[in-house]
């Protein structure tokens, strides 16, 4: 693989310490535009249908607006809509890759065999959801603390964290900040956690032990649940209303 093109497929645009996009996301939005499904454009950029889906849930979990409007359709097809922010977002991506591009060029002429140490500086992470928000509330006791993420209108998440956690991250109202939430953590019952929001079922995927539950939320967002066979929430099918529960505790928060 030639440095040029791994140099484009690390390409990361951020602004504003808000949203973050690769090359991948970017080719799969253009995808969406031209053909105005998810399907064909999944075809279109080498992805399944459930990839294609998962990564248009992921941009539009972390931008503040939705990127892409879609109606649930399965592999069949289904309606989507590149959103005029969505337009915007590729806009900028390919406006501010021509521009690295070329300084990269430069940069890496004089940095002679030391290019590849430009490449050890990603983070990926194992958890299945990651919604970004706006820290709006921090209370804290000697030892923990209960941060309120709001990360959509009208849509908000409780984490705890230790008091020493708030102080190295910095968290105070106004902070941006990542909540990360494992698929496994998320209960579909009325489990008396501080976390219950209510959405409904937009793509389920699994066989005879587990399954793979997208719950599609307000403000554009969406969650992913692992549910066991036999559990709550086993017998839900596309299109069913459901509750998620998620336990303060559960949640991770990060920041940029």
């Amino acid at each position: 693989m030639s440095n040029d093109a791994y140099f484009s497929a690390s390409l990361i645009l951020k602004r504003d310490g808000l949203a973050r996009v690769g090359l991948e996301r970017i080719a799969l939005l253009e995808a969406v535009a031209r053909h105005g499904s998810i399907t064909s454009a999944a075809k279109d950029v080498g992805l399944s249908y459930k990839g294609a889906w998962d990564g248009v849930q992921a941009l539009n979990n972390l931008f503040e607006a939705p990127l892409v409007s879609a109606a649930p359709g399965g592999r069949g097809g289904g309606a989507a809509q590149v959103t005029a922010r969505g337009q915007a977002v590729i806009r900028a991506f390919r406006a501010a890759e021509r521009e690295v591009s070329a300084a990269f060029a430069r940069l890496e002429a004089d940095l002679s065999g030391d290019a590849e140490l430009l490449w050890s500086l990603g983070l990926r992470t194992s958890a299945r959801n990651a919604l970004r928000g706006l820290v709006t509330m921090v209370s804290a006791d000697d030892v923990t603390a209960a941060v309120t993420l709001e990360v959509g209108e009208g849509l908000a998440l409780i984490a705890r964290v230790t008091r020493r956690s708030v102080e190295d991250l910095g968290l105070a109202s106004g902070r941006p900040a990542i909540a990360l939430i494992k698929s496994s953590f998320i209960r579909l019952d009325e489990t008396l956690a501080e976390n219950r929001l209510e959405g409904r079922i937009l793509d389920r995927e699994g066989g005879q032990a587990a399954a793979e539950v997208t719950i599609g939320l307000s403000a554009g967002k969406s969650l992913v649940a692992t549910v066991e066979a036999g559990a709550p929430g086993w017998g839900l099918a596309v299109g069913d209303p459901v509750v998620a529960s998620i336990a303060a505790a559960d949640i991770i928060l990060a920041v940029d």
